[in-house]
Parts: C-alpha cells; structure tokens; sequence
C-alpha cells in the first residue's frame, strides 16, 4: 500500500534517489557565483511570490533552482557547457525533464552576471 505522503513525496522529487538527494544538499553550499546572484533575486519568494528551491534534486538530476508551483527547472551554466559533448547532455537533460512536465530555462553565467535583468525578464514571463 502507498501512503499519501509517499506519492507527494515522489511528485515532488521524481523519485529521486537517496544519493541525488544528498549530493544536491552538498552542491547548496558549493553554488557558483552567477547562482549566487541569482539565488539572491528568487530567494524568499521574491519573484511573482513564487517558491524556488536552489539544487533540488528531481528524478536522476540536481536542478539548479526550481519552482515546483510552474513547474519550471533554471540552469546556470558555466564554461564547460559550451563543449560538444556537455551540450548534447544538456539536450539530452533537458529532453528527459521535459518527459517528466519540467519546463526549463537556460542563462549562462555572463548572462546572469552582466545582464541580470535581463534575465530575471525572461524568467518573470515564463512564470506568468
């Protein structure tokens, strides 16, 4: 038999693992710079009153920061995922969000550091 908090609890991580779980509260305190920034303007519901978790683990990933209300995964990404091989994971990553309902949206970290409103627009329309 399943219990209701066992369903919530599976919706809410997709069935995340132990691991990815405790992986994600050790990447909490190892956030970038641009996620830092970031994390300071979504923080404390602060964008549309929403609700953003910072490295939530969901299904067999760690999103950067997620608003489970929308549905809507963000990821800073750092140099690395200009290469050929990091892009494709990022499409394949994305793909496999997208199969399980999460939307997701993608800055650079030069776009979050130098154009932060920027960024916070694009973000503010696609929670609306």
């Amino acid at each position: 038999m399943v219990r209701l908090s066992d369903s919530r609890e599976y919706e809410f991580y997709y069935g995340a693992s132990p691991q990815i779980k405790a992986r994600a509260a050790e990447l909490r305190k190892e956030m970038t710079e641009a996620e830092k920034m970031l994390w300071r303007h979504l923080r404390n519901r602060k964008m549309k009153g929403l609700k953003f978790r910072r490295q939530h683990p969901a299904h067999i990933f760690i999103l950067d920061f997620y608003c489970h209300e929308r549905k809507l995964a963000i990821e800073v990404d750092g140099g690395v995922h200009k290469a050929i091989e990091q892009k494709e994971r990022d499409e394949n990553r994305t793909y496999e969000l997208e199969h399980i309902g999460i939307s997701v949206l993608r800055f650079t970290n030069e776009e979050v550091e130098k154009h932060i409103n920027e960024v916070l627009k694009r973000i503010e329309e696609a929670v609306s």
